[in-house]
């Protein structure tokens, strides 16, 4: 049993990200004369497989025809091709799973001889009551560190090296059950942008990102609005990436982490302020392919090498119900899908699928890995209790689950793991950056900044991240304010998407939201019995998502039911004010009118065929706010 020493930690670490420098440096290089719309967006230019990878970590188009089908047959033949295209895919994937298998099982036995009988050529390597001492007492160290966030508080991250910490926590926490809902919690969310994706580029068809859409639907001040909470969100994100990666650093190797941050931060840095988007995009499918490719590795040799006492699987209970995890059946869907909608990098890469049938292909995929993804690496949660590596009933350090498994195994497989944590927070954090960038450029200055100045951007977003993710355990309870945020804005805002409700406008989906936030303080009053303080701290969500008690659940049932209640009144006074005010100025009343349209541009599908899409609106003018 063993950790990489320094000098192969150092290697490990620093190769890795030299691999992405020198790759993200060449394709940036190759892409140095794209116009600053490419930099920003690759909007219609990406298939199937590629967006999978993409939405991962973060089929081909049929050749046209002679003559147009019909819409009802071109419907018919759009779907049966997404089945065929995924069939096919599976299959491939089918065939390569057991070779890589009987592979990954020849090798292991080499492996484990060769470090067994090289100890000069694997000196980097240690092992026996030293590692073990010294890896006891990196998680010592961690556990001092996180002691100032209490246990209940979860720390949601997207598919980056948070995962680490979160899903194995969560199996020590829930078992089974919450593991399960997770992890389908987690990725079933991403078939909404298949859903969405399609409507919005319709209806923007010159957009590519939701705020876009929500400046030419409801106006500039509930773009604006929209706007900051992305931005807040992303900048959470980066922060809660970064204050990860260097505490699982700190774990593995004991080495400090906040080199390795910088070294990411920079090298991140440098290969999306010269390419871009485009440049992330791209990285992102190497980067995804090889986290796959290093999940696969460490699955098989995790089963190879931990050993489960059967008996403490029934005195665990890991395998039973609970209240908790009923209530999360609920809330982690609520909070992760709306908050889902203020990731600019998933829209981003929904305005870059080729075609609605790329999009469903990405996403349906993505949405497959995802879960098995997350599932895997719960569950070292679940093995790490049955093989008496996490002590039954410690729940104060069930995020250290995967870690302390890890320290019963041989030091390679500890190296293995290191690879996969540098690909997937690199991934995760050149995505936030582009998104960023992105979202400030077209939201904020309208895409008339000089390109260099947004590549000046990226490099000074850097600075405020890394002080802010050095004192992560203060900050990171605002990570969830944004949670409830969004689960009072989004429902308000998604109405919009719907020609139903044309009169419905921005100043709704403002009041809405906040009116949102506002009644899970109303909530706080009644479930505390008419304690002010204990209801603003329900706000912060100071007794995080895993308490014992309805509190997290009300909150979240709260703000979007509140939202919508506070939506459609501040609607209802709205239009009562506009007659009124119509009457005594003898002005027309026109709240109710539908907006001007005009005919929406052909969408082609993949058969060369135009779609017959309707009205859209406008979208040279902003919308309406009041």
């Amino acid at each position: 049993m063993g950790v990489p020493s320094t000098e192969a930690s150092n290697a490990i670490i620093y190769l890795t990200y030299g691999a992405f420098l020198i790759t993200g440096c060449f394709v940036a290089f190759r892409f140095r004369h794209q116009s600053k719309t490419d930099y920003l967006s690759s909007n219609g230019t990406q298939k199937g497989v590629p967006l999978a990878l993409n939405f991962i970590a973060s089929g081909e188009c049929i050749d046209a025809t002679s003559r147009t089908p019909g819409k009802e047959q071109r419907q018919q033949r759009y779907h049966k091709d997404i089945i065929e295209t995924i069939i096919r895919i599976t299959m491939k994937a089918a065939l390569l799973v057991p070779f890589a298998i009987l592979c990954a099982g020849a090798l292991l036995p080499v492996i484990l001889e060769w470090q067994k009988a090289s100890g000069v050529a694997l000196r980097g390597y240690t092992a026996g009551a030293e590692s073990m001492l010294s890896f006891g007492s990196n998680l010592h160290h961690i556990c001092a560190s996180r002691s100032k966030v209490s246990k209940d508080k979860a720390e949601k991250h997207p598919l980056g090296s948070g995962i680490l910490f979160a899903y194995p926590e969560i199996a020590t926490i829930c078992g089974v059950q919450g593991l399960v809902v997770y992890a389908l919690a987690s990725s079933l969310p991403l078939l909404i942008f298949g859903y969405l994706g399609p409507i919005l580029r319709r209806k923007c068809p010159e957009g590519f990102v939701l705020t876009e859409w929500t400046r030419q639907r409801y106006g500039a001040i509930t773009a604006l609005f929209l706007s900051l909470c992305t931005l807040i969100t992303l900048f959470l994100y980066m922060v809660a990436e970064l204050s990860a990666l260097q505490q699982i650093v700190n774990i593995l190797t004991g080495l400090n982490g906040l080199p390795a941050v910088i070294v990411e931060c920079a090298v991140t840095t440098i290969y999306t302020s010269i390419g871009g988007f485009r440049v992330s995009f791209i990285t992102d499918n190497i980067q995804g392919a090889m986290v796959v490719g290093l999940i696969l590795l460490g699955v098989i040799s995790v089963g190879v090498e931990t050993h489960i006492d059967r008996s403490l699987i029934a005195e665990s209970g890991f395998l039973n119900s609970s209240l908790l995890g009923w209530q999360l059946v609920y809330i982690l869907p609520v909070a992760i899908v709306t908050n889902d909608f203020f990731i600019s990098g998933f829209w981003l890469r929904t305005f870059a699928s080729r075609t609605d049938k790329d999009l469903w292909i990405g996403v349906i995929i993505a949405t497959v890995a995802v879960t098995i993804i997350l599932t895997l690496v719960g569950s070292a949660g679940l093995l790490a209790a049955w093989s008496g590596a996490w002590p039954l009933g410690s729940s104060d350090n069930g995020y250290l689950a995967l870690f302390l498994l890890l320290g019963q195994l041989p030091a390679w497989v500890v190296g293995v793991v290191l690879v996969m944590v540098v690909s997937l927070s690199t991934a995760a954090f050149d995505s936030f950056q582009s998104a960023m960038v992105s979202t400030g450029s077209n939201d904020i200055f309208r895409n008339k900044l000089n390109l260099w100045y947004i590549r000046a951007c990226v490099v000074l977003i850097i600075f405020p991240v890394v002080v802010v993710a050095l004192k992560s355990p203060d900050i990171l309870q605002i990570y969830l304010i944004s949670d409830l945020v969004s689960a009072a804005l989004v429902p308000v805002l998604v109405i919009g998407l719907s020609d139903r409700f044309y009169w419905w406008r921005g100043f709704d989906v403002v009041i809405g939201g906040l009116g949102g936030i506002f009644t899970i303080f109303l909530f706080g009053l009644v479930f505390y019995h008419g304690d002010a303080s204990a209801a603003g701290k329900l706000i912060l969500l100071e007794g995080g998502l895993y308490g014992n008690d309805w509190s997290a659940f009300g909150a979240f049932v709260a703000a979007p039911v509140g939202g919508l209640l506070w939506g459609f009144g501040a609607c209802g006074l709205r239009i009562l004010f506009q007659f009124i005010m119509a009457r005594y100025k003898g002005h027309r009343f026109d709240a109710l009118d539908r907006p001007a349209t005009l005919p929406s541009p052909p969408f082609y599908n993949e058969d060369g065929a135009a779609d017959e899409i309707g009205e859209q609106v406008n979208s040279k003018q902003d919308g309406k706010f009041f």
